[in-house]
């Protein structure tokens, strides 16, 4: 019973040890960027979504619309949203943003970024995990959570 016990407990720290390696490594990286002018696909892993690419089903999230709102009047609105959401801008450049999100307790660092779409006056949209697999859905949902946040002063609903 003893040696169960010690065995399971160095198996949980050996987990423990492996995810803030990973939070740690997660760390050095940067955005994927832009690619020929637009965000980059997602890999083939379940811990990004994009709206560039709608072909790809797992990773697809759908682009938000300005309904004629200008750059000008959106971009301020788009790094609040980002800061208040806890994120950090790290790069603007035109119309593009790139900013990270950082996980609480491991310090999983997670790029998202924005590109403002002047042909289909929209802003296209990724979020992506720099380091694992899966994400559990948190990007999707991070995506989700700022264009409601986004919408709200926008549209004036909520």
């Amino acid at each position: 019973m003893k040696t169960t016990v010690v065995i399971i407990c160095l198996l949980v720290a050996l987990a423990l040890v492996w995810l803030f390696i990973q939070g740690y490594l997660s760390r050095s990286g940067k955005a994927a960027g832009l690619d020929a002018g637009h965000l980059a696909s997602c890999p083939d892993k379940p811990n990004c979504v994009c709206s560039e690419y709608a072909g790809d089903q797992d990773a697809f999230i759908k682009p938000v619309d300005l309904d004629g709102s200008s750059r000008a009047v959106v971009w301020p609105r788009i790094k609040q949203v980002i800061v208040d959401m806890g994120g950090v801008v790290e790069k603007e450049k035109g119309g593009y943003l790139a900013a990270t999100f950082k996980s609480p307790v491991f310090g999983f660092v997670d790029d998202f970024e924005v590109r403002f779409d002047k042909t289909e006056h929209s802003l296209q949209l990724r979020s992506a995990s720099r380091v694992g697999y899966s994400d559990f859905g948190v990007n999707r949902k991070r995506v989700e959570a700022f264009k409601k946040a986004l919408a709200q002063p926008l549209l004036g609903n909520e």
